[in-house]
């Protein structure tokens, strides 16, 4: 029973499109007829500014580690924790609130890496580990995508050679291919060199 409601809540929470809500609350602007059309914060950010995409990435980041939380609160251990926090990814990618047209699952990701950190005794590695290559490979490229993607690589081999339950492998295996095939149009544009980049770290670094 725990599991179902794991997972129920886990897609519910993770529906939540905060880009849109953002977007019409505060900007009267719905995000998704602008840049990609994606409802992540790198979209937002593209559309809205800087501080509307990081006020997005946040809350999409938290509302999965909230699920977390919320799960172990509840009793549930690695297996409900898992499925809870993997539901929570998908509703972020496919939301019922949003048509399911959603986001890419980087934040999601990052939210259930901090989960396991903080709700569920994991090493802090888990989600600084990621966040750390993540920033570097930023600096370097210049690319959000990628970044991303060799991020959610690297932390899913890292969790894969410990001795980590099977359940927190496969969720994490399954976030590293929905990140992949989200950013398929992303990928098609950086082997074509046509991926936009950012200027986040001109102003220290020109």
């Amino acid at each position: 029973m725990i599991l179902l409601l794991s997972i129920l809540i886990g897609y519910l929470i993770g529906s939540i499109p905060f880009a849109l809500v953002i977007g019409k609350l505060f900007y009267r602007t719905d995000v998704r007829q602008y840049g990609s059309g994606n409802l992540g914060g790198g979209n937002t950010a593209r559309v809205l500014g800087k501080r509307a995409g990081l006020s997005v990435m946040a809350l999409d980041l938290l509302k999965v580690t909230f699920v977390l939380l919320l799960v172990q609160f509840l009793g549930g251990g690695d297996t409900a924790i898992a499925c809870g926090g993997l539901a929570a990814g998908i509703g972020h990618c496919f939301p019922v609130f949003a048509g399911f047209k959603g986001g890419k699952a980087v934040a999601a990701m990052y939210g259930l890496l901090f989960g396991l950190f903080a709700a569920a005794g994991r090493s802090p590695l888990y989600f600084f580990l990621p966040l750390a290559i993540f920033l570097i490979t930023l600096f370097v490229t210049r690319i959000i995508a990628l970044a991303s993607i060799i991020s959610a690589g690297a932390v899913t081999l890292f969790v894969f050679l410990r001795p980590e339950a099977l359940v927190i492998k496969v969720v994490l295996l399954i976030y590293f291919v929905m990140i992949v095939v989200r950013h398929r149009s992303n990928i098609g544009r950086i082997l074509r060199h046509e991926e936009n980049t950012v200027k986040i770290f001109d102003r220290f670094f020109p």
